[in-house]
């Protein structure tokens, strides 16, 4: 079997669900791009635990983790099954931190959000990964480097976030994002395609803005898993890369695919 790509998705607002959009449409075109996976591991900014912990639940809910959207958001249903067997491997394979089974995890709208633009029929199954909040990025990037073998089995390795995200400065009615936010994201996306992981992991010291870029570790975080799987013969493709409502960054990127993939 073909190693499987892994992606990080700039998830943005919670409406990206629901609306076309240029975001939406990449989110699609990335999945068609590659194989169908056997399942998809999500790690997602809103799934933080004081520990390591796997959703377990064959059935899992669609979590509408939000307020103040519209009803039309509230009934969005995402269905797909879970993955018991994942889940199971995924604990073997960790030997850096127990991992927990919750049997009873839903999946967040950094899951479904852009699960449901990439497989719309819900029916690839999947299991999500809980963020640690106990420990400094250094260890997020060491546990997605454990996840690796995964990729070789057909399991796509999915983090969601966004890599500039200040919500206390965003400004609903501005279309582009702050001098400094673009600032951020632009000295990001050329370490990343420097493949300067060390710079990365050590975000806080890559640019002055980084603390208002990144106020709070939780939707940057993923990116650091999916950086970890990259091979030193895999490329890292960048889309999406823009930021808007002064505050948040949309860029996402896919390792193991080319810039032809994308719209």
């Amino acid at each position: 079997m073909a190693r499987m790509p892994a992606l990080f998705l700039g998830h943005g607002s919670p409406m990206n669900a629901i609306e076309d959009n240029p975001f939406r449409r990449a989110w699609a075109a990335a999945a068609r791009a590659m194989p169908t996976p056997s399942s998809v591991l999500c790690i997602s900014a809103h799934w933080e635990t004081p520990g390591v912990s796997v959703s377990r639940s064959d059935r899992p809910e669609t979590i509408h983790d939000f307020y103040g959207f519209p009803d039309e958001l509230f009934a969005v249903e995402y269905p797909a099954p879970g993955d018991p067997a994942l889940c199971e491997r995924v604990a073997a394979m960790v030997k850096s931190a127990p991992v927990a089974l919750d049997p009873n995890r839903g999946l967040d709208h950094g899951a479904w959000s852009v699960l449901r633009a990439m497989y719309p029929d819900a029916d690839v199954p999947v299991v999500q990964l809980s963020l640690d909040t106990r420990h400094f990025p250094a260890f997020h990037y060491a546990l997605g480097r454990e996840l690796a073998p995964l990729r070789e089995r057909g399991v796509l390795i999915l983090g969601s976030g966004n890599v500039v995200h200040n919500l206390a400065m965003i400004d609903f009615r501005r279309r582009a994002g702050y001098d400094w936010a673009a600032r951020f994201d632009a000295a990001l996306r050329q370490r990343i395609l420097a493949q300067d992981h060390a710079a990365l992991v050590a975000y806080e010291t890559l640019d002055a803005a980084a603390m208002l870029a990144v106020p709070t570790p939780e939707h940057y975080l993923p990116l650091l898993y999916i950086l970890a799987l990259q091979g030193d013969d895999e490329p890292a493709a960048l889309f999406n890369a823009e930021t808007l409502m002064g505050s948040i960054s949309m860029t996402s990127v896919a390792i193991g695919e080319n810039e032809g993939s994308f719209p």
